[in-house]
């Protein structure tokens, strides 16, 4: 049976694609800085700045749709969350840029751009997820997928801090362990977004 939530209404789901996709443009950014020389960072993470301050002014949007708008398109609770998450996971992803930045990280370890590769992964899936939410037949596939990038990531983690406490003298390694951590959160705020679409199948199964 296909599971349909008032697929009429479907400005909400319009601002929670345009909000996932602010953080595929982030990664964008991000994998520019990434291999970028230092004289350019404040001009990238100034872009950075500006996903985040979009994706924070779509995150309004959608909270002002939802006080106005008599029919949405998924319950007012699961639309916040949805937004939440994607909010958060964009100012994560600014922050990671920010602290490259302020500490001058020009060679990062290319763990660094693997997480990149998993949240890039994960930005792109949640796009198409977003924008299928009135349809949900679909969408358990999502759901599985993000989860386990989640948990890739995870271990990516790990290993990163494992070789920076090794390779790296103390200064060095706080440094580094600062966007490393700022990474993965983006990537669990991915995966609160997925948990999310998942509750919402099986609420409406």
């Amino acid at each position: 049976m296909k599971l349909s939530l008032f697929p009429q209404e479907t400005a909400g789901l319009k601002l929670l694609t345009q909000l996932a996709r602010q953080l595929v443009l982030g990664t964008g950014t991000l994998s520019e800085l990434l291999g970028a020389p230092a004289a350019d960072f404040d001009r990238l993470v100034e872009e950075m700045h500006q996903h985040e301050g979009e994706s924070m002014n779509l995150h309004y949007a959608l909270l002002t749709h939802m006080r106005t708008s008599f029919i949405n398109t998924l319950p007012r609770e699961d639309m916040f969350n949805l937004s939440r998450y994607l909010n958060d996971a964009m100012e994560k992803l600014d922050g990671a840029a920010e602290l490259i930045g302020l500490y001058k990280l020009e060679r990062l370890p290319t763990r660094a751009a693997d997480q990149l590769e998993i949240i890039t992964r994960q930005a792109e899936l949640t796009v198409d997820a977003m924008r299928r939410l009135d349809d949900l037949d679909e969408l358990e596939d999502y759901w599985i997928e993000v989860l386990r990038l989640a948990k890739r990531a995870e271990r990516s983690h790990r290993v990163w801090v494992a070789d920076m406490l090794r390779d790296m003298k103390f200064a060095q390694y706080t440094r580094h362990r600062d966007v490393a951590n700022q990474l993965v959160e983006v990537t669990k705020d991915m995966r609160r977004v997925a948990t999310c679409v998942g509750a919402i199948i099986v609420k409406e199964s």
